[in-house]
């Protein structure tokens, strides 16, 4: 009789079940790709099985967290593949940009896969291929009272949470100080609008607001905390910039990211959506802080509201 029927497994019973199950997975894979090429030319089966074999296993053995943040990256290079298809300029404009004066608000988290430059792709792949995956082994490895049977779907509420955050931050700063900061601006000009030369410096100006407020793209806020996250859970970790052969501690690099952010605001730098970024490293800290106290109550409002309430409409 099977050790199920007398007790519920534990979470590393069923993890270990896991990595079994991506064993068949792999082993399966290869069949598949066996039988596929059956009728193929000798040396050319050999040739496409190991390539495939080394593929499969680089994806199995990877951890789960990095195989989520692989699928992240594979969801925004499609995006990016779309905004090269000047047909969709205008939708991708509208839906896969957030615009704070726009009125909408889906766009914060459209917008976090959306890429419009390569090296933009590019790089933040790499760092959430890395960083994201360090935060998930750090979540995964985080002492709670309910633990995760898998770490990605934290990760994945981590990650969305960031950049909508983020964004918010983003959001608020445009609307709410720099928006109104250029409305200012344009009323104390419009007091001398009684010569047709101030007039005209007036509607200069008002024609300037779009351009002072631009709409902002990408997931470089989640990733932001992630790297912020990896940095507070593991201090010691050596990194080493894209492009610059140094390395350094990680707490070195997040500090001088966070400090030439913080010059950025103060200078008006317009190249990166610095509000976005600090606004990323702020949630990171605050996840570090009390994050995972916040997943388990997440969870157990989840088990004692929304799930009986799942159960009841399948029941019915």
């Amino acid at each position: 009789m099977s050790i199920w029927t007398f007790r519920e497994p534990t979470y590393d019973e069923i993890r270990k079940t896991k990595a079994r199950s991506q064993v068949s997975h792999f082993h399966k894979y290869l069949e598949s790709v066996k039988e596929n090429i059956s009728q193929w030319p000798i040396a050319l089966q050999n040739m496409t099985l190991t390539v495939s074999a080394f593929v499969g296993s680089f994806y199995y053995d990877a951890s789960e967290g990095r195989r989520l943040c692989w699928s992240i990256c594979a969801l925004n290079t499609a995006i990016f593949l779309i905004w090269k298809i000047p047909r969709f300029h205008g939708f991708m404009n509208r839906a896969f940009t957030h615009d704070p004066l726009s009125g909408k608000s889906y766009t914060l988290l459209t917008s976090m896969f959306s890429h419009k430059g390569l090296f933009h792709l590019v790089a933040n792949s790499m760092a959430l291929a890395s960083f994201g995956a360090a935060a998930t082994h750090y979540l995964c490895a985080s002492p709670s009272r309910d633990p995760d049977i898998s770490a990605q779907w934290h990760f994945l509420a981590f990650f969305l949470s960031a950049g909508l955050f983020s964004g918010l931050v983003s959001h608020c700063v445009s609307a709410k100080i720099l928006y109104p900061r250029i409305l200012s601006q344009i009323s104390k000009q419009a007091a001398v609008r009684s010569s047709p030369a101030a007039s005209a410096l007036v509607g200069d100006v008002a024609q300037q607001v779009p351009n002072k407020i631009l709409p902002s793209l990408g997931a470089s806020g989640a990733i932001y905390a992630a790297v912020t996250l990896t940095a507070l859970a593991f201090p010691d970790a050596q990194v080493q910039p894209i492009f610059i052969p140094i390395s350094m501690s990680i707490t070195t690099g997040v500090g001088a990211l966070v400090l030439a952010d913080i010059v950025g605001v103060l200078r008006g730098w317009k190249l990166f959506d610095h509000y976005a970024h600090l606004g990323g490293a702020t949630f990171g800290a605050l996840y570090y802080a009390c994050g995972d106290e916040f997943w388990t109550f997440m969870k157990v409002v989840y088990r004692k509201i929304v799930e009986p309430y799942h159960t009841e409409v399948r029941t019915e």
